[in-house]
């Protein structure tokens, strides 16, 4: 004969992984102190998130404890991915891997199992069925963090090299109405293009009259860099400011005439010095050493 207790036991192990979730949030929330510290230590052991105070860990050991305890009560995973990004932001600039951001949260996940082993290891129905409702959502949280993680890393990736773009091509203006645009190291046709953009917006607001762009640091240039520039020349020339070019070096000259670029569209004068010379001529400057009528 069933005992009371037996059939109790017989339909909990029953019930489906859904029901048995906020018995899994129960115990999560009311171990939530000893988890908390274990999967802090298990962090340290493995040596990860070293860049990190213990006093940093700690902290963010409890936002994602409480985030990880939340989604497994909702089912929602919006508020733990503005979390994730949140922290991503703050410490990928500190060095912070992926493999580092993974691994604490299968830390984490490993902790919890571990301890749902330990409070249902003498009913093995009632453990699988517990396992069934935290499996699924666990592997959803480690693949939403992780995703938040790489895409943040992304993001970070895009505006570094955005900003090393922009540093590396500044147009700089001399005086009113002259720019000079100073180009170093590699001119592929997405920096040509990102040049012709500051350039023009350059032009537009210092209402520039000339400008000087001196190629003196580029090594090379390929027809479609070439024809970009030519297209840059004209589009200033259309704005209203004559184009200057610098620093042609007999290289990339013969390049560009077997390349069958039109050079006559191009006003190309040796270096900068003289570049500047011609440009501050060009907008009516005079000389410093020139006289000047009374």
């Amino acid at each position: 004969m069933t005992t009371p207790t037996s059939a109790a036991d017989e339909a909990r192990s029953s019930a489906s992984a859904e029901s048995l979730l906020p018995e899994l949030v129960g115990l999560l929330r009311a171990s939530r102190t000893n988890l908390r510290e274990e999967w802090g230590r298990r962090i340290t052991d493995a040596a990860l998130l070293r860049v990190m105070t213990p006093e940093e860990i700690f902290s963010e050991v409890t936002a994602v404890y409480d985030n990880y305890v939340d989604v497994l009560e909702t089912g929602s995973v919006e508020t733990l991915q503005a979390y994730a990004r949140d922290l991503s932001e703050r410490i990928i600039p500190r060095g912070v891997d992926t493999d580092e951001v993974l691994g604490i949260v299968l830390l984490l996940r490993d902790v919890l199992a571990r301890a749902l082993f330990v409070n249902y290891q003498h009913d093995a129905d009632l453990l699988n069925a517990i396992l069934d409702a935290y499996e699924p959502a666990a592997n959803r949280i480690a693949v939403t963090v992780g995703v938040s993680f790489v895409e943040e890393r992304e993001r970070i990736i895009r505006e570094q090299q955005e900003s090393i773009r922009e540093l590396s091509t500044p147009v700089l203006q001399v005086r009113e109405r002259l720019l000079i645009l100073p180009i170093i190291g590699m001119l592929d046709a997405a920096r040509a293009r990102q040049l012709t953009e500051q350039l023009l917006g350059a032009i537009q607001s210092s209402r520039a009259k000339v400008v000087v762009i001196d190629i003196t640091g580029v090594a090379t240039i390929d027809l479609t860099v070439a024809n970009h520039i030519v297209q840059t020349v004209e589009a200033a020339r259309l704005m209203g400011a004559s184009a200057i070019i610098t620093g042609l070096s007999s290289k990339i000259a013969q390049t560009l005439v077997d390349l069958g670029v039109d050079l006559s569209m191009m006003n190309t004068v040796g270096d900068l010095q003289g570049g500047l010379e011609e440009a501050e001529r060009l907008i009516g400057v005079r000389p410093a050493n020139g006289s000047h009528a009374d």
